[in-house]
């Protein structure tokens, strides 16, 4: 190139794509700050429509205390529902279809049933995998939430601990960062967690990814003080 033309790449002047990487990082940041600063506040919208809401389901105590919540939830404002489970996990989904097909049994309407989906994710970490060959599944396992929360875009999140919520979480929190959708996540420690939170519940409370993350203890609250007690709700 002429050197008098006037151009300049950034690959000659370096000092441009310093000027426009700091940019990009300042726009991150504050965006990142402002989904933390909004995080717990109602939906962003006054519509009195459903909210399509994600269901995400452990195994064992955690699909059992996960489905005593849903089963007094109010079903007309929180639909469609999306239930997921891990991959190795057909049982909660069976308990799930079990408490859907109840809701229809009560009211006679096939609509209900027709108002929830089951789903699968592939697990970040097996029981008793070790944490170096839990990298590469991990990476498959927020690759297969990205595909998951693009199709389901919800605009409410319910988890209560298992692992398999992280990677979901995760993606939700990106897309409120990009302005994909903004999903209200809400977080709800098991009742067998008295001291402390579980490894997925200190990950959401203190990456503030949780816009609000409920416990069962009031010494808990005391030790996270950000986390709202609710009592014993099982």
């Amino acid at each position: 190139m002429d050197k008098g033309s006037g151009w300049c790449f950034p690959t000659i002047c370096p000092k441009y794509t310093i000027a426009l990487i700091i940019v990009i990082l300042t726009t991150i940041v504050m965006r990142i700050i402002y989904v933390i600063c909004g995080s717990g506040k109602p939906l962003h919208t006054s519509s009195p429509k459903p909210k399509s809401t994600l269901i995400i389901l452990g195994s064992g105590g955690h699909t059992a205390e996960m489905l005593n919540l849903i089963s007094v939830l109010q079903k007309d404002r929180f639909t469609p529902r999306f239930y997921i489970a891990a991959w190795t996990d057909n049982m909660s989904l069976q308990k799930a279809r079990v408490l859907e097909d109840s809701l229809v049994n009560q009211t006679g309407d096939g609509k209900v049933l027709e108002a929830s989906q089951f789903m699968q994710i592939y697990r970040s970490r097996e029981v008793g995998q070790s944490y170096l060959t839990s990298v590469g599944t991990t990476l498959i396992a927020t690759t297969h939430a990205f595909w998951l929360m693009t199709k389901i875009r919800p605009q409410v999140i319910l988890c209560n601990g298992p692992g398999t919520c992280i990677p979901l979480c995760v993606v939700a929190f990106i897309f409120k960062v990009v302005g994909i959708r903004w999903s209200s996540i809400f977080y709800v420690e098991s009742i067998a967690r008295v001291r402390k939170l579980s490894l997925s519940g200190l990950l959401l409370y203190e990456l503030r990814m949780a816009d609000q993350l409920f416990v069962q203890w009031s010494q808990l609250q005391r030790k996270y003080p950000r986390a709202q007690y609710v009592g014993r709700l099982m």
